[in-house]
Formats: C-alpha cells, structure tokens, sequence
C-alpha cells in the first residue's frame, strides 16, 4: 500500500537513480558547503546585521564607510532601552545596595559585560567585513573604551558590587608560578572584612 503513494525511479538496478549520484557526488566535495557556525561567529554576524540595521535606520540613513565612533557610542546607548540590568540613579535609596529590598523606578540598562563583548564582536565583524586597518577602526576607538569604562564604573557604584579585575598569574619560563604579589592581596583582605 504504501508503494500506491511513492513513486519508483524507472532506473535499472544496476544504474543507480540520479537523485542517489547527486547525493555521492556532493558527500566527497562538501568542503566547499559552510559549516554551521560557531556560537561566537553567528552571534557576531547577528551584532553586526543589528548595526548596519541601526545604520540604515538613521535620518539620513548611514552606509558603513560613513560613520565612525560617535555613531557607535550612539548605537551603545541606543541598546540600553533593551537592557535587563538595574542600574540605580545616586537619588535612589536602593543606590550602592547590591540586592534591594524593593522595586524602584530606576531604569534597565544594558550590563557592562554585555556592551564589553559585543564592541569586541563588532571589532572584529567591522575587520572581517572590509572596515580597514585595526588603527582605523571605530569600535577600537579611545571614545569606546573610556565609555565602557564609565559605565563599569557606574554600574559597579550603583549596585554597589566593586569591579575586580582578575589577577593573571605570571609564570616563569621554567614553568614555575611567580611571586603573587601577597602584600596588596593580605592587605586587601584586611581592609574588606
């Protein structure tokens, strides 16, 4: 019965159908198929489309050779409205608790850490797609890295969680841990607790 719904190929059985010679042709050459991307290479190009969109969306709307870094300190701010981070005004009382008692009516911003990887995608997208030298880069530009600064900054304040940066151990050539520096971190503690 389920032969009246499929139609057989009229092929001999020592010839095999077309359909199957497509099929071994292409398996061997496949190198030149994509494969699927990776998380950070689709998220990238995904970064990159929502950037061109925000270009073109502009009054008058901008192509990628015309714009520079104070459109992307723009598009930075823009994302901000889909943010899912707290960040309280200094007016609030909940401003320097890092887990609040109650609501608030500060605003949702983007997190630092958010806006952080996705100027270092953009970067890297804005190379891969013909941007030009890294010295000319706008996501590379000193304006972004002092605005991703600030709002570490003042996202660390207004949660009242101080920004750390971790501690790389060095090493030597023989493979032996360097010397921590055990002075700042013992005194560090001391004054933590």
């Amino acid at each position: 019965m389920s032969s009246d719904h499929h139609t057989p190929t009229k092929d001999p059985p020592d010839r095999p159908s077309s359909s199957s010679i497509n099929h071994k042709q292409l398996l061997p050459s496949q190198p030149q198929a994509q494969q699927p991307l990776s998380r950070y290479e689709s998220q990238k190009r995904r970064d990159w489309n929502t950037f061109i969109q925000y270009l073109k969306s502009q009054n008058p709307p901008l192509m990628m050779s015309q714009f520079d870094y104070t459109h992307v300190l723009s598009f930075l701010r823009y994302l901000d409205q889909f943010g899912k981070t707290k960040v309280h005004h200094q007016a609030c009382v909940f401003f320097g608790q890092p887990d609040p008692p109650g609501p608030c009516t500060c605003p949702l911003k983007q997190a630092w850490g958010s806006l952080d990887a996705l100027i270092g995608r953009l970067r890297a997208a804005y190379e891969e797609h013909g941007g030009g030298s890294p010295d000319t880069n706008p996501f590379a530009n000193g304006s972004i890295r002092v605005h991703l600064r600030e709002v570490r900054e003042s996202q660390a304040k207004a949660r009242g969680i101080p920004y750390r940066k971790k501690k790389r151990r060095k090493i030597k050539n023989d493979g032996v841990v360097a010397r921590k520096d055990v002075a700042n971190s013992s005194t560090h503690n001391q004054s933590s607790t």
